[in-house]
């Protein structure tokens, strides 16, 4: 059973790893394309995954389920409008994984009826790029839904937003905890599985 259960882990690393890459790959390069070089000047805009990795968050994602990546920097002030720049730099990390796990699934059916080792890495590649787009549109601080939230905001509301933004990790926490997390995440994550099949199907 131990065996199974690290054969299992070692497949699910390099879909992890690439989902995980370019979401925070996209996160830099929207940034860097609206004006912003921090991310190229902190060598973050790389799709280098061990550039982007957080040792015990990753961990943690292999074995809980629940992990972290470094989170790109960014600086929203070199943006001509700072909450527009806001809004595309968060929300670019989550659609690169829609856009990921929707080629997953249109790859899967090109290679229908195969078996095995590739199809069960581009069926992880789907499941993990929906489950990052899912879990990171979440609106509880440090996740990009936050940022796309306050980034839609007026002024006034949105300093009143950030002034509980340390509270975010300890509200994560509880959910997970709790299993709130998973009881409000799954429907989700089904639904866009269905979604994302049903187009797929479109095309074949």
């Amino acid at each position: 059973m131990l065996f199974f259960n690290f054969i299992q882990i070692i497949y699910t690393i390099p879909p992890i790893l690439i989902a995980l890459t370019f979401h925070e790959f996209s996160h830099g390069f929207i940034a860097y394309k609206l004006g912003d070089p921090t991310a190229k000047e902190k060598g973050r805009l790389s799709l280098n995954p061990f550039r982007h990795l957080d040792p015990i968050g990753f961990l943690m994602l292999l074995f809980f389920k629940f992990g972290w990546a470094k989170p790109v920097p960014y600086n929203p002030y070199y943006f001509s409008n700072r909450k527009r720049g806001t809004f595309l730099v968060a929300l670019a990390g989550p659609l690169s994984n829609l856009v990921l796990a929707f080629l997953s699934i249109i790859i899967l059916f090109v290679l229908q009826p195969v078996n095995g080792i590739v199809s069960n890495f581009f069926q992880l590649l789907f499941l993990y790029n929906i489950i990052f787009f899912i879990f990171n549109l979440i609106p509880i601080p440090p996740l990009d839904g936050f940022k796309i939230i306050i980034s839609l905001l007026p002024k006034t509301v949105e300093n009143l937003f950030l002034k509980y933004e340390r509270f975010g990790y300890l509200i994560l926490l509880m959910l997970i905890i709790t299993d709130l997390l998973d009881k409000i995440l799954l429907p989700m994550i089904h639904f866009v599985m269905e979604k994302l099949i049903f187009l797929a199907n479109i095309f074949f």
